[in-house]
């Protein structure tokens, strides 16, 4: 058999092998970008009906706390004052991530710089069964166990932004720790090696090296960690309260933009003011997840410069 045909026919198979991938690879490309145009386009149609078909102003859904969509006010829009499960929204979170860093980021030091082997693969199976735990699950046990402890401890009825920032705690730290871990070893080994070999101490060398040079992914990590705990419904539903009030403290029973979805979603018509002005609370969730990725892709491009 002729050496040169046999050639020119493997290679034709290869090209044509090629051909097929990209044709696939470009297939689900467009399938995901499809996907994610079609529910950004599908929320944001539901959710801006409640400006647009039901007139409700955009200025009284951000910055009023009156939640009652089939109750009209003395001008004949809608009551959607969002505020209050905007404000409990971002409490929640960011007492959640101000909770969580600090032990993030010491059992992710701990994990790539002082412990053994061991201690690495100890550690790293905790993590990973902290995220496969279904959110029900911390919903439960913040129920009961961690509502009465704030209870007894705090005062209150134990409903509140405090209790659904202890459940968040638990439910985002493997998150910000994993991504920290990865930053962290990340960082180039030598930088250590010169920090060391210049005096400085290890602890020293962590602080003032290691760290400041993992801090882009580690501010990803924290970020991730807030879009994480933002978008949590069940688990903080369980233990906050949902009460459509301006919280006060933390310790008063509040609401979360998730917590009212989950809530309401399934007692309304489709079409009517009370689903569009759920759907509007959804179009804000999207958004700002749409924030959070924008931020990682700046953290990211701040790193490389």
């Amino acid at each position: 058999m002729d050496p040169i045909k046999t050639k020119i026919q493997t290679r034709s198979k290869e090209t044509r092998q090629e051909i097929w991938g990209q044709l696939l690879s470009y297939a689900a490309i467009i399938l995901i970008v499809a996907v994610v145009c079609s529910i950004f386009m599908f929320v944001a149609s539901k959710g801006l009906a409640t400006f647009t078909k039901d007139h409700a102003s955009l200025r009284d859904f951000l910055f009023t706390t009156d939640w009652s969509p089939t109750t009209m006010g003395k001008d004949g829009r809608p009551l959607v004052g969002a505020l209050p499960m905007i404000a409990g929204s971002f409490g929640v979170t960011v007492l959640a991530v101000i909770f969580a860093t600090p032990f993030a980021l010491g059992t992710a030091l701990y994990m790539t710089q002082l412990a053994g082997k061991h201690g690495q693969k100890l550690l790293q199976s905790v993590t990973e069964l902290l995220v496969g735990i279904p959110s029900v699950v911390y919903g439960f046990i913040g129920l009961n166990v961690v509502v009465p402890f704030v209870r007894e401890h705090f005062g209150g009825s134990g409903y509140g932004i405090l209790s659904g920032a202890f459940v968040l705690f638990v439910m985002v730290l493997p998150t910000i720790t994993s991504l920290t871990v990865d930053s962290l070893r990340a960082v180039p080994s030598h930088y250590q090696a010169a920090s060391l070999a210049l005096g400085a101490t290890e602890w020293q060398t962590m602080y003032k090296v290691t760290l400041r040079a993992a801090l882009p992914g580690i501010l990803t990590a924290i970020v991730f960690g807030m879009a994480r705990a933002f978008g949590e419904a069940l688990a903080v539903q369980m233990v906050i309260g949902n009460a459509t009030l301006m919280p006060h403290g933390l310790l008063t029973a509040s609401s979360t933009l998730t917590s009212v979805l989950t809530m309401g979603i399934g007692n309304t018509v489709m079409g009517t003011v009370g689903n569009n002005a759920l759907w509007s609370l959804a179009l804000v969730l999207l958004l700002m997840s749409l924030l959070f990725n924008l931020v990682v892709k700046w953290i990211g491009r701040k790193g490389r410069i």
